[in-house]
């Protein structure tokens, strides 16, 4: 194989014996165009520089030759490779899909490509696809929640590559990050449904061992019961994946203890819908015996009769706040510590007063 020069000359490789395929290089476009190769490389960098017809000549070899240029040898010149990573548990979340979006829509704005990694709630797989994503030569990398393996976190330092965590807000943290209190949150919405009149309460949560998001959740539910002399035992807490199926087990669950429960705070909307389901299903009327609220406000919580009760989270804010907050620290710019953004409480049918005893 032929190594490709820094200059993002043609290259050639190898697929097989006497197999030898040869790419357009800069030159090459540079003669197809009928300009400088000095040219070529300010269009491929500051096209707004080049004069309207050359830059349209370009434009038309570039596409006519299939011209791509050689990531490596760009980010070995340029010591950046214009890349930013984002390390997620999961896809399965229109929230958590909307940030990437959002992350990926103004790194592109801006110059920048986005390397997206799951980690699965698995704290190792993220430390790992962390080395990946480094090793991909990222120039900077967006987290989810403040917990990751004490090994990421002396990487990122040792490599000196800016990084965010995200969907939470700590301004005490030595991290930085950027989104928002999730127990102030919670405590909100179970504020809410205290107003109602409600007293025997329960809670169907997300997996709280690998997720800072989720325990917070339940904490701040915890911390508004307390402050009315009321509290969220452990038989009444059903923790587990963010999946309908649970949401419906974990409702059938509780209402089969006693005392039953009226009020049913849920960590994300999945869970929440889970259980609506579930309570219709049981012949138990939302909101007339049984409140639920939800976290997220996704698409469905506004449709899905009787509407739901939730917290709308600015996931696309968030995306574009981590990247503006990557590239100016990329940059050498100063950036803000710890960024809050505003959740808000939006009532729907889901939730009224309590049932008379």
């Amino acid at each position: 194989m032929k190594t490709p020069r820094n200059d993002g000359e043609s290259s050639s490789t190898r697929n097989g014996p006497g197999d030898v395929r040869r790419f357009p290089g800069v030159r090459d476009v540079a003669l197809s165009a009928g300009v400088s190769t000095a040219t070529v490389s300010r269009f491929l960098n500051e096209p707004a520089s080049v004069r309207p017809d050359i830059r349209a000549r370009v434009e038309s070899a570039v596409r006519e030759l299939g011209y791509i240029r050689h990531g490596a040898a760009r980010a070995l010149s340029m010591r950046r490779s214009h890349a930013i990573g984002a390390i997620i548990p999961t896809v399965d979340n229109a929230t958590r899909a909307s940030k990437v979006a959002a992350l990926q829509k103004r790194c592109r704005e801006r110059g920048y490509n986005v390397l997206l990694a799951l980690f699965e709630y698995d704290l190792e797989l993220e430390l790992a696809q962390c080395r990946n994503l480094i090793e991909a030569g990222v120039d900077g990398l967006m987290l989810e929640g403040e917990l990751h393996h004490p090994a990421l976190y002396q990487l990122m330092e040792k490599r000196g590559i800016p990084f965010v965590n995200t969907a939470i807000y700590d301004p005490r943290s030595p991290h930085p990050n950027i989104g928002f209190d999730n127990q102030a949150a919670a405590a909100r919405l179970t504020e809410h449904l205290l107003d109602l009149g409600h007293r025997v309460f329960a809670m169907i949560a997300g997996p709280n061992q690998v997720s800072d998001r989720a325990s917070g959740r339940v904490k701040g539910v915890r911390r508004a019961l307390a402050a009315r002399g009321l509290d969220l035992p452990a038989e009444r807490t059903i923790e587990g994946p963010y999946r309908v199926q649970q949401g419906r087990q974990g409702l059938r669950a509780l209402m089969s203890g006693k005392p039953r429960p009226t009020a049913i705070v849920c960590g994300n909307d999945v869970l929440a819908f889970g259980a609506l389901l579930e309570a219709q299903a049981l012949g138990y009327r939302v909101p007339q015996d049984l409140s639920i609220a939800g976290f997220d406000d996704l698409d469905w919580a506004s449709q899905l009769p009787p509407g739901l009760t939730t917290m709308a989270l600015p996931a696309r804010e968030i995306g574009q706040l981590a990247a503006d907050h990557l590239i100016d620290s990329i940059a050498g710019q100063t950036v803000t510590h710890a960024t809050e953004v505003e959740v808000r409480l939006i009532l729907r049918g889901s939730t009224g007063p309590a049932p008379e005893s």
